[in-house]
């Protein structure tokens, strides 16, 4: 089997690296990735070939590399699984030999900027040309599966929806702890899209006993940083980056609400584990975010945001956490990466049933 193809960071290299090394258990998985310039062009990573390639990545996107489209063309595998529409290793997959061509988008329709959106429409032909050659597509969501269909014309058989996975083990033994404080948690690029910034907006509209925690980096640190300044807030916005997993997840646990206004998403893992972890959730009311939104234990909120009407609906999640038990939510959404790889192996396995 293989190559996986990915590229480092991100959760499409989450969701590569869990598959691969799963699937590497009980079949010879090679994944093809970039190389940033800093690691070795071969290694073997947990059962898992790693062949990286030199790159040409501006702004950290598009990762182009001519070293990994060479080695495609000579490639021969089984089955070939490519990853993120919006990079070129994925189309590059196209061109290895292979007995089945499986494709993962991670696809929610727009660039996130106006150049990355118009580079998506000049791409569409070439785009659409091996969405329709690939056996299987795979979405996370009925929401990509929808935004695929309606942009690329494509067959709805042809598309399986498959979430991504939680590993239910990292969670064991985790437990809340007491503080004097109560949390309200981001976790993600600090881009425009996430919506990130209206966290810094709302929060002088909170209790002063509530502290917002952002972890992840990203191009808008600076801005938010100087926002929070200017609202006097800054001394209960706390920033983290590059956090060991475990701290990561015990912030989930610790956290009174975990907050993404994000105005695109495919899927969302860090939502998957906050409710695994029984945090209560707020999410912007539109993309992926929507099918997470249960009333219950994660609330939605529409665009465009008003600020009066967020702060009351993250107030009342945070004054209610003792009340929302997240452990609840419909787990039949929130499944672990291992089911996962089972549901893949039967479509790498399955006889080829749709051709274009």
């Amino acid at each position: 089997m293989g190559p996986y193809l990915a590229n480092r960071g991100g959760g499409v290299s989450v969701y590569v690296r869990n598959i691969s090394e799963r699937l590497a258990k009980r079949h010879d998985v090679t994944v093809f990735a970039t190389n940033p310039g800093d690691l070795p062009s071969f290694e073997i990573l947990n059962g898992v070939k790693v062949e990286r390639f030199k790159r040409f990545a501006p702004s950290g996107a598009y990762f182009f590399s001519l070293e990994m489209l060479l080695r495609l063309k000579k490639a021969n595998f089984d089955v070939v699984h490519g990853h993120c529409y919006h990079a070129f290793p994925m189309h590059f997959s196209s061109f290895a030999k292979r007995r089945k061509f499986v494709v993962s988008t991670h696809f929610h329709g727009v660039g996130h900027s106006i150049f990355r959106h118009s580079l998506i429409r000049l791409f569409k032909p070439f785009g659409k040309n091996v969405l329709r050659v690939a056996d299987t597509i795979v979405a996370v969501s009925e929401y990509e599966k929808l935004v695929l269909c309606r942009q690329f014309g494509l067959d709805s058989t042809k598309i399986i929806v498959i979430p991504c996975g939680v590993n239910f083990s990292e969670f064991k033994g985790l437990k809340r702890r007491k503080r004097d404080h109560k949390s309200i948690l981001y976790v993600g690029n600090l881009v425009g899209y996430k919506g990130v910034r209206f966290l810094i907006e709302v929060l002088p509209m909170l209790d002063s006993h509530i502290v917002l925690e952002i972890v992840g980096k990203g191009i808008l640190k600076s801005f938010l940083k100087n926002r929070a300044g200017e609202l006097g807030v800054l001394d209960r916005v706390r920033f983290y980056e590059n956090l060991p997993r475990k701290k990561l997840l015990q912030m989930f646990v610790d956290a009174n609400a975990f907050v993404l206004l994000s105005r695109y998403e495919a899927y969302s893992m860090a939502v998957a584990e906050a409710l695994t972890l029984g945090t209560p959730c707020v999410v912007a009311n539109n993309s992926a975010l929507t099918e997470w939104v249960d009333g219950k234990h994660c609330f939605g909120i529409d665009y465009p945001i008003e600020i009066d009407d967020l702060a009351q609906v993250i107030g009342e999640v945070v004054e209610c956490r003792e009340k929302i038990d997240g452990k609840r939510f419909n787990t039949e959404k929130i499944k672990d990466w291992d089911e996962i790889v089972v549901q893949l192996e039967g479509i790498y396995e399955a006889p080829k049933y749709f051709v274009s």
